[in-house]
């Protein structure tokens, strides 16, 4: 008797189960590569801008001069939300007499900013607390559909033994094996990727505090 064996002699809804738990891991992983990469980027972006920025002294027009204008450029989440409050801050129709107004516009454009790039983020967290939550249930239906099975399976022979029960028990204890599978990965992600996200989010908030308070000694 071998996993394998047990896994191509289960029965059809237990193969459905099975089948279900390893797509539900496959996407979990894709999912967990791809917010990862994402992430780390993320810090990296962060750290050089920062670093760039003290560099220049915080020069909001050097700091502006540096950040790439063309539509099509890709630039940082960080040089976004900057561009974005600098934008509002030193647009011509917006300059008045009192310009502590201007700086509290790009404030909030600079926050309106944040949230949507947190809610970037912040996409995929969903499925993947989804996944950590339903498939240790998936698993364990497959798992009860199986025990269930075989004990009505037991009902036509007259003696019971342990090499009767065995196999049918064990292939039915196979869908929650799979389901743990499916659920530890993701558990340990999403509960990573919010704490990393929650840093971020306190990351671009600190960012944005100290931009505010510049914006108005100007």
């Amino acid at each position: 008797m071998s996993i394998f064996s047990l896994i191509i002699s289960a029965g059809f809804v237990v193969q459905v189960v099975m089948f279900i738990l390893v797509l539900m891991s496959i996407y979990s992983w894709t999912l967990i590569l791809s917010k990862n990469k994402t992430l780390a980027n993320v810090r990296k972006d962060i750290k050089i801008f920062n670093a760039e920025a003290d560099d220049l002294s915080f020069d909001f027009e050097k700091i502006y001069s540096k950040i790439p204008k063309d539509e099509d450029a890709k630039i940082s989440r960080m040089q976004r939300i900057f561009v974005t409050g600098y934008d509002e801050f030193k647009h011509p129709s917006k300059v008045n007499k009192e310009p502590i107004l201007n700086s509290e516009r790009a404030y909030r454009s600079m926050n309106t900013a944040l949230n949507s790039e947190i809610d970037n983020l912040d996409d995929g967290l969903s499925v993947l607390a989804m996944i950590a939550s339903s498939s240790p249930y998936i698993g364990l239906f497959g798992t009860v559909w199986g025990i269930m099975h075989s004990f009505i399976g037991l009902a036509s022979v007259k003696q019971a033994t342990i090499a009767i029960v065995a196999p049918g028990i064990a292939e039915a204890l196979i869908a929650t094996a799979f389901g743990l599978f499916a659920a530890i990965p993701a558990t340990i992600a999403y509960n990573r990727f919010a704490s990393q996200v929650s840093h971020i989010s306190n990351k671009y908030t600190a960012f944005i505090e100290r931009l505010f308070v510049v914006f108005q000694k100007q």
